[in-house]
């Protein structure tokens, strides 16, 4: 999810603005997420580069992501989403991580829509930790399964799409390891006004292609 503080910017509004409409627009495609059975989707909501933003900018996200977590847990309960928050919690203020581990337990049964939030998330930072952890454990024989069941999303299926708005084509520290074999939909609108109609045609886009996986094409009669 990207273009908040542009969106923002040019419509002469603080930065502010642009993240509160950027959860409008999460929370329209998490809607449409549940209507079209998605199994899983992880948004990137903070990275661990986000922390060298100004303070008074996080802030105002730590505030919002309150909001969210807050205003939010009882409808996604309801529509029998199940919430995760993968990343680095240790510079989160206590009350978000009481916040996170509230919404993850009540939502644990849940059997819906897999919502994963990537929080102070960075996929370098997590194969790093991932490694230091592997070694801590003295396992020596490493193959691509065991540094899998170390990453945060272990029990997340690698994605089949990747979705960047805003017109960047980048993935900017996203999942690194487990986007391998993903397709990728370039999106030139900004987050604010990412739609579930634009969400609808990503998952066409993916739907088209001929997903080969390292062979040789696929023969149809």
């Amino acid at each position: 999810m990207d273009g908040n503080g542009r969106w923002a910017k040019s419509r002469k509004l603080p930065r502010t603005a642009g993240h509160k409409k950027g959860i409008e627009a999460t929370k329209a495609i998490v809607k449409r997420a549940g209507e079209i059975k998605v199994e899983y989707l992880t948004l990137y909501a903070f990275s661990t580069e986000n922390w060298n933003r100004p303070e008074s900018e996080i802030d105002d996200l730590m505030s919002l992501l309150r909001f969210y977590l807050k205003s939010e847990t009882a409808e996604l309960h309801k529509n029998d989403v199940r919430l995760r928050v993968i990343g680095f919690r240790e510079k989160l203020s206590q009350d978000i991580i009481t916040l996170i581990e509230k919404v993850e337990s009540m939502t644990a049964n849940n059997t819906g829509l897999n919502l994963t939030i990537a929080l102070d998330y960075g996929s370098r930072q997590e194969i790093v930790s991932a490694v230091n952890r592997i070694i801590h454990d003295g396992k020596t024989d490493i193959d691509e399964s065991v540094l899998s069941t170390y990453l945060f999303t272990h029990d997340i299926p690698d994605p089949d799409l990747l979705i960047r708005s805003s017109g960047e084509q980048r993935i900017s520290n996203f999942l690194l390891w487990q986007c391998a074999y993903s397709e990728f939909f370039f999106s030139d609108l900004m987050w604010p006004d990412f739609t579930s109609e634009e969400f609808d045609k990503a998952i066409e886009a993916f739907r088209a292609r001929d997903r080969r996986f390292g062979g040789i094409e696929s023969v149809q009669a």
